[in-house]
């Protein structure tokens, strides 16, 4: 059984810095392609950053620049570097994984691209 856990969240002011980790364990990790999600309250789940298996990265364009996806396979971890947050990314934020190695429609920043989620971490970002 795949499970993931969040960690890293927390309370930072506007412009400031976050690095969220999930790490992976029940299977081989490196054989995930693996996505970062937020939900605000009330708003849908929203895809922000993903990396497959050969490494290959997506971001949704509101974190360009600002946000950086990683993974290190001999850790069984993934990484969101958060940079120059704003307020309107408060939310909790989701990672997931799939063995899938391939999407449909070709972008990973869909939720129903994933198999698998953590529990996520809340990121509150204050003005």
């Amino acid at each position: 059984q795949v499970q993931l856990v969040e960690s890293g969240g927390g309370s930072v002011q506007s412009g400031g810095s976050l690095r969220l980790s999930c790490t992976v364990s029940g299977s081989t990790f490196s054989r995930y392609n693996m996505g970062w999600f937020r939900q605000a309250p009330g708003k849908e789940r929203e895809g922000v950053a993903s990396i497959t298996t050969t490494g290959y990265t997506n971001y949704v364009d509101s974190v360009k620049g600002r946000f950086t996806i990683s993974r290190d396979n001999a850790k069984n971890s993934l990484y969101l570097q958060m940079n120059s947050l704003k307020p309107e990314e408060t939310a909790m934020y989701y990672c997931a994984a799939t063995p899938r190695p391939y999407v449909v429609g070709g972008t990973w920043l869909k939720v129903s691209a994933y198999d698998y989620w953590g529990q996520g971490t809340q990121v509150t970002v204050s003005s």
